[in-house]
């Protein structure tokens, strides 16, 4: 008996693999990660439309607790091109979703002083949802800043020795 034609393993792992559509690339310059988290969003069709193409900000995006929701605020997705009336707004607040365990643990870090909900990455998972992952950071001083490039440049001339 034959066995059926199917997608190669190599074909199926690249599948499986997440698709990138944002990343928060300042947000490790400007904050030292402490812990992260990955949360699935509640998004409307033409979000996750526009999502698809690749278009998305984290830059001015941050989470926020409510009651015993987790909240993105200021993540900009544009509005989709071929969107009619029932269209979205590009920079409403979205639900973001995690076991209750997971989310008494970050309340509890979130709770902190200086401690601040970041948004690193926004991309879609293996079986095709949408999802962001959420770090816990402490703020940089500019001479924190200062410091850590001068030893990630370090180790960089370590490296191409």
């Amino acid at each position: 008996m034959a066995k059926p034609a199917g997608k190669p393993p190599a074909a199926k792992a690249a599948e499986s693999a997440p698709k990138v559509v944002a990343e928060n690339r300042k947000a490790r310059f400007h904050y030292d990660i402490l812990d992260t988290f990955e949360a699935g969003l509640v998004l409307r069709g033409t979000e996750v439309k526009v999502l698809r193409q690749g278009k998305c900000s984290l830059d001015e995006a941050y989470a926020k607790i409510e009651g015993d929701e987790l909240w993105l605020v200021g993540c900009n997705i544009p509005e989709y091109s071929h969107g009619n009336l029932m269209n979205h707004e590009p920079k409403r607040r979205r639900k973001c979703l995690l076991h209750r365990r997971e989310l008494s643990k970050l309340r509890a870090k979130a709770e902190i002083k200086g401690l601040t909900l970041v948004p690193l990455r926004l991309y879609f998972g293996g079986r095709g949802f949408a999802k962001v992952t959420i770090a816990v950071g402490k703020g940089r001083k500019l001479h924190d800043k200062r410091e850590h490039e001068k030893q990630k440049e370090a180790q960089r001339e370590m490296r191409e020795r």
